[in-house]
């Protein structure tokens, strides 16, 4: 009696464009970036300074949370861009934006005492970061298309 095996083939493993990768890149720092600030509430104190008005060593006031806002938007909105954007302002947004965010992210853990919690999120979060630097850095170039002077003239047959 002989036992047949299943011939195995090769998984389809069709190219991700570029896009796709940057999208999902900026999708993973925003989830990332928006739980280390969810997960954090859980430390001892957190709760009861934000009751009092204070988160971190700053004043709960308007202004503070619409500049969190504002920060919290620029992955969300670099999403956005990632798939909307001409290949060439969308390597370029990328390239800023993200060169921008890694200090920003690295700021984030100064001054911090829970180094192993912060640090993971934010080596987690540069990490993304370099990857999209990546993606964008390497973005695919097309061949120079023919010009009409390296074309044969084509000319309409008369009857």
């Amino acid at each position: 009696m002989s036992t047949r095996h299943p011939t195995k083939t090769a998984l389809e493993d069709p190219r991700i464009p570029v896009r796709a990768k940057l999208a999902a890149a900026w999708t993973s720092v925003m989830f990332l970036y928006a739980y280390v600030d969810i997960i954090a509430f859980f430390k001892p104190g957190v709760i009861d300074d934000i009751e009092v008005g204070v988160v971190w060593e700053f004043d709960v006031s308007q202004t503070l949370l619409t500049t969190f806002l504002v920060l919290m938007a620029i992955p969300i909105l670099m999403i956005v861009l990632s798939m909307t954007l001409p290949a060439r302002a969308n390597r370029i947004t990328n390239l800023v934006v993200a060169s921008v965010q890694i200090p920003y992210a690295a700021f984030n853990v100064v001054g911090e005492t829970w180094t192993y919690f912060y640090g993971l999120g934010i080596a987690l979060e540069v990490v993304l970061l370099v990857l999209v630097l990546r993606y964008a850095w390497t973005w695919p170039r097309t061949a120079p298309t023919a010009t009409s002077s390296d074309r044969e003239t084509v000319h309409a047959r008369q009857p």
